[in-house]
């Protein structure tokens, strides 16, 4: 009888470090409080876990040395263009900082705006380009694309725009 007893005690205790440990892992608390439940007066107060699944990655420090770039224009309006038409425009920048540019990436906020540009440095005063070529395909009617420049920069990203009117064929 009394092995049947301790038997049955560690059933519950494992029971319960099984919901614990959920408890732990998934962020949420019970009814009885968890930790906070133990804690009397005299012991300091518990210490939050060090691992926590559902905690946000950190963020990687960027030591990059920063620079600043000047666009000579932000915004481009390609007018009435037709479907399924390949239509390209080319914003030109300038290094106006002290440090070499580099830019990271440029991304088209669809499939249909394809920005290419340098992936050299770009030096101190030294200019360059980002072509986009827009293909509206079977889009109708006023659109506007974004094409966002990741540099090392302050802020680091700079977003250029499209417009087009675009009429069906």
């Amino acid at each position: 009888m009394k092995d049947k007893i301790q038997i049955g005690l560690l059933a519950v205790i494992a029971v319960a470090l099984a919901a614990l440990a959920i408890q732990q892992f998934s962020g949420e608390k019970g009814a009885e409080g968890a930790v906070a439940a133990n804690t009397t007066a005299s012991t300091p107060a518990a210490t939050p876990s060090t691992f926590d699944p559902m905690a946000k990655p950190a963020e990687a420090v960027d030591n990059t040395p920063k620079t600043t770039i000047t666009f000579a224009e932000f915004e481009h309006d390609f007018g009435n263009i037709k479907q399924d038409s390949e239509n390209k425009k080319v914003f030109t920048f300038t290094n106006t900082g002290t440090e070499p540019l580099i830019i990271e990436a440029a991304n088209g906020s669809c499939g249909c705006t394809v920005p290419n540009y340098p992936k050299s440095p770009i030096p101190p005063g030294g200019t360059g380009e980002i072509e986009v070529e827009y293909k509206p395909g079977k889009q109708e009617n006023a659109q506007t694309k974004t094409v966002t420049v990741i540099a090392n920069t302050e802020p680091k990203e700079t977003t250029l725009r499209i417009k087009a009117n675009v009429q069906k064929v």
